[in-house]
């Protein structure tokens, strides 16, 4: 479809509007159902060939890696949450213009446990396994009291250490995978190299290969969230994460109730960790299996508390003593950060709201009609915003004025009281993006441009509970061009820039697009980045349910 620069305002159905006290959000109607984008599918072990329509450019090549749920029953029992899949692993194989396709299921002890009893054995966020069957009512009653077992479903993401790939979820399990067969090769226990008790599914990687992560640890003294850094190169060839460290452990404000996160931000000289006020309760969940409810239902959101940014020095592991504040803000993704003049610039994909991760039960995702207009208009809607955070504030920075003194910007950061200033953003976006339905899965030029200044974003449109259009944002004019068609749900685009490219955005993009309504045609679609128009797409022939996220490991050319 071709570039549209944005839906008029009056498109049928669309409304965005404040709170309300019934607590929708929008006034959405008329949302066509989605429930096969949560079919289990079957694994393709052997490469299988493609239709191509269009040109895919001949210098792509390499292998675009897809991770997400892709099993959602285990013979009769049956997952509550989208995120409780079990992972299967996708790979669209480019080269001279042609792809193939393969797929395999995540060959986790939870996948093999779950798979030889035929039921689900291993609790996953928002499924609590439920007492073996065969063994009798006293057996079950003392299994309830069994202590919660972390799963090795890694089915969120690719990430890399070291140079290798693995597939990451946010317990202390990842798994290294083969990229070029897409086989499990190695269990990976964050706790057997550092005291953390997981890590996110989103590092963030240095120039030099330097992988900087985030974790949690619980202590007699409470729960802590960790930086950690992962050293770029193996000292053997069988090396993991040997030689990972904390640089710095920040106490949770609530020491049995600490935050819930998914990703951090991370400048050339910084980290910031986003305390936001989407709390988990550790006493629910140690007692989950005796109370037979899943971790979902131990986070919860309370607007009560402000959110924080806690600024951390990379090199030194120091904490900033200048505590920076916002209104309660929900950030599953951060699009980059960088620093600017004293200024750390931080870009994220927010909300207002912190439930959302609840509504993603699978019986919401098979709904339809009315009932699926209501889970829709009931979440609050994701935008880009813009934070910018004052690094030289100090005894002598006056309180009660603006402190960001960058030219033509909206974004405030007003000193409080001693050592605390809170903030205010600036959107990264015109109106025009509401009739979108706001953004999530940000991406950039991460190779080129990750922790330096940018003008380029890309991301999915959520006008309906998955991604249903691309987004490509310019921050100069935030202006954006859009990829859409009614009935095709793109996945999280990935930038692959082209051989000696020159602008930020010349490469292009990549989306596996899922067609529930057209039997068997899902396809990888490629635009290009520039101009956002179609350049081709590559047709398989078999349904795959809607993933997580991706990466793409480049060829040499």
């Amino acid at each position: 479809m071709s570039t549209m620069d944005h839906l008029n305002s009056s498109t049928p159905g669309w409304k965005t509007k404040s709170r309300r006290k019934d607590q929708n959000f929008t006034d959405v109607h008329g949302l066509p159902c989605i429930e096969k984008l949560v079919l289990s599918a079957n694994e393709i072990p052997e490469p299988i060939s493609t239709k191509i329509t269009g040109n895919i450019p001949s210098w792509i090549k390499g292998n675009f890696l897809r991770n997400g749920p892709g099993k959602f029953e285990i013979g009769r029992s049956s997952f509550n949450h989208w995120f409780d899949g079990m992972a299967l692993l996708h790979q669209f194989h480019i080269e001279d213009g042609k792809v193939t396709y393969m797929s395999r299921f995540l060959n986790s002890d939870s996948y093999k446990e779950n798979t030889e009893h035929n039921r689900i054995v291993v609790s996953e966020f928002g499924t609590i396994a439920m007492p073996d069957p065969c063994k009798n009512f006293f057996q079950r009653f003392l299994s309830r009291f069994e202590f919660y077992k972390p799963s090795d479903n890694a089915n969120v993401s690719f990430v890399q250490y070291k140079g290798d790939y693995y597939v990451s979820t946010e317990t202390n399990f990842i798994h290294k995978i083969d990229p070029k067969t897409l086989e499990t090769k190695e269990k990976v226990d964050w706790s057997k190299f550092i005291a953390v008790n997981g890590a996110t599914a989103h590092p963030h990687m240095d120039p030099d290969g330097t992988t900087y992560n985030m974790g949690n640890s619980y202590t007699s003294k409470g729960a802590f969230y960790n930086i950690i850094k992962v050293p770029p190169q193996k000292r053997i060839p069988d090396d993991t994460l040997e030689g990972a460290t904390v640089v710095c452990s920040i106490p949770s404000e609530d020491k049995s109730k600490p935050s819930y996160y998914h990703s951090f931000a991370m400048s050339e000289n910084y980290v910031v960790f986003i305390e936001q006020p989407i709390k988990m309760d550790l006493l629910k969940i140690v007692t989950c299996k005796l109370r037979g409810k899943g971790i979902s239902d131990c986070v919860y959101w309370d607007p009560s508390r402000k959110t924080v940014f806690h600024v951390i020095n990379k090199k030194t592991g120091k904490i900033s003593l200048i505590k920076y504040y916002a209104k309660p803000l929900s950030t599953f993704h951060q699009i980059n950060c960088f620093e600017e003049n004293n200024f750390l610039i931080m870009d994220l994909c927010c909300s207002d709201d912190g439930q959302a991760i609840n509504n993603y039960l699978i019986q919401n995702l098979k709904k339809s009609g009315n009932a699926l207009d209501e889970v829709y208009n009931t979440m609050c809607r994701v935008f880009p915003r813009r934070y910018v955070l004052p690094l030289n504030v100090d005894n002598n920075t006056p309180c009660g004025q603006n402190l960001n003194t960058r030219l033509n910007r909206t974004a405030t950061a007003i000193k409080t009281d001693k050592n605390q200033v809170f903030c205010t953003h600036e959107d990264l976006h015109g109106e025009d993006l509401h009739q979108y339905g706001g953004l999530e899965f940000p991406q950039i030029n991460y190779s080129k441009y990750n922790t330096r200044a940018y003008r380029y974003f890309y991301g999915c449109g959520l006008r309906h509970l998955v991604g249903d259009s691309l987004i490509k944002m310019d921050l100069q004019d935030k202006r954006m061009k859009v990829w859409q068609h009614a009935g095709l749900y793109p996945s999280e685009p990935i930038f692959v820039p082209s051989p000696g490219a020159v602008e930020e955005d010349d490469g292009v993009i990549l989306s596996v697009v899922i067609t529930p309504n057209q039997d068997k045609s899902t396809f990888l679609l490629v635009l290009d980045a520039k101009t956002f128009e179609e350049l081709g797409r590559a047709e398989i022939p078999i349904n795959i349910p809607y993933g997580f996220h991706g990466t793409f490991q480049t060829s040499s050319y």
